[in-house]
């Protein structure tokens, strides 16, 4: 079956910014899935010239990047003699967005991936978003961008993947509230305070999904629930107060929409990220996928329970930050990939996560934003900020 929207039968032309990580290789193996359905534009990859290299020989693309700038000459040892382009550095990220394909999947983890995602925006790009941090730290300026550009913002994320395909435009008078799901995590039946001693490996062992090192952190302490509220709200146009965080814990149920009427609309489906991703691939149609197909014999029930605001205070963060609005929401995303790294690396524990994010918050009162050169300045400050105070907890520790 060959998937395209370009209305002439030709192949999509896909460009993947971020194809060496989890949802860049989800990615991949769809489109092998499909021959002649779509045609490689550009592929990047931060260091990962090994998987980047491979992942180029078999597709093709027009030109492979890597951001790290000291892996040029690797990466183009790597491709002598396959006649693809080779660039490094991050304004070739940038360039690489630039590029003339009609579908950008923007899986570039962190703040990183915010500057290529805009310039996929402002040529009018269907952008497939995976970056969280591309809302969370610039929601306005983005979905601005969005309107101004003509261009298509497809969420990526399950959570919002499901709102998407459950959020009827056209009534939106009519709907209540978004009710955002969540798994509650690997921790979700302990107490708090046996908490403290937890490992890294402990904290990424998701009982559900299989993802990478800081999003599965960022599930253990709910600021993944946090940052998608934040999310929602820009994705959607919905007020803070009109959107619920419930966990469930068989991570069927992928999100919800409440309409006035009463119903609820809802999206299900087994945890694996291919089938968001197929959805925005083949957009506005389907396209087949390899996820286990729900067999509601054998899952017989669904649970559902409110988050526990004390063991989860990482929610109550970021509903105040996005309260705030401004620069909050970068302050909150900056010291928590800090934290985060910090607890990866065994200098803090994983209580201290979000300490140092209220710390920091604390230390770093919202302001109003007006350009991307703001976001990056205060992005830059917060983590600078947010290495001090980690720093601290790690000595006293």
């Amino acid at each position: 079956m060959t998937t395209t929207t370009t209305g002439n039968g030709a192949p999509r032309r896909v460009t993947i910014l971020g194809s060496t990580g989890s949802v860049g290789c989800n990615t991949i193996d769809l489109i092998e899935r499909q021959p002649g359905a779509f045609e490689i534009e550009a592929l990047t990859a931060l260091k990962n010239v090994k998987k980047l290299a491979e992942q180029a020989i078999k597709l093709r693309p027009q030109i492979a990047v890597v951001a790290d700038p000291a892996k040029y000459q690797e990466l183009k040892d790597a491709l002598a003699g396959t006649n693809i382009a080779v660039a490094a550095g991050p304004e070739a990220l940038v360039e690489a967005a630039r590029r003339p394909a009609e579908w950008v999947m923007s899986a570039i983890v962190g703040a990183a991936g915010l500057k290529a995602t805009l310039a996929a925006v402002m040529r009018g790009a269907c952008v497939a978003l995976a970056n969280k941090e591309s809302l969370v730290c610039a929601g306005e300026l983005m979905t601005r961008a969005v309107a101004r550009y003509g261009a298509t913002l497809l969420p990526v994320d399950s959570e919002h993947n499901a709102i998407f395909q459950c959020f009827e435009s056209d009534r939106r008078k009519s709907i209540e509230k978004l009710i955002l799901t969540g798994s509650g995590g690997p921790f979700r039946t302990r107490k708090r305070e046996d908490l403290k001693d937890v490992t890294p490996e402990q904290a990424c062992a998701h009982p559900n999904w299989v993802m990478g090192a800081k999003i599965s952190v960022d599930s253990a302490t709910m600021m993944n629930k946090g940052l998608e509220v934040i999310e929602a709200h820009h994705l959607f146009a919905m007020a803070e107060e009109r959107i619920e965080v419930l966990v469930q814990p068989q991570s069927i149920i992928h999100s919800m929409v409440a309409y006035e009427d009463g119903s609820v609309l809802a999206q299900l489906g087994s945890p694996d990220m291919r089938t968001p991703i197929a959805y925005t691939l083949a957009w506005p149609k389907r396209m087949p996928a390899p996820s286990a197909r729900l067999d509601f014999v054998k899952i017989a029930q669904i649970t559902f329970e409110p988050p526990d605001p004390v063991k989860f205070p990482a929610l109550r963060l970021a509903r105040q930050a996005l309260k705030h609005g401004g620069t909050a929401p970068i302050v909150l995303n900056a010291a928590n990939e800090v934290a985060v790294a910090h607890f990866l690396g065994r200098h803090i524990g994983f209580l201290d996560i979000t300490s140092v994010v209220e710390d920091t918050l604390t230390a770093m009162p919202a302001e109003p934003i007006d350009s991307l050169e703001q976001v990056h300045a205060v992005d830059a400050e917060a983590r600078a900020v947010a290495e001090r105070v980690a720093g601290g907890r790690a000595r006293r520790n």
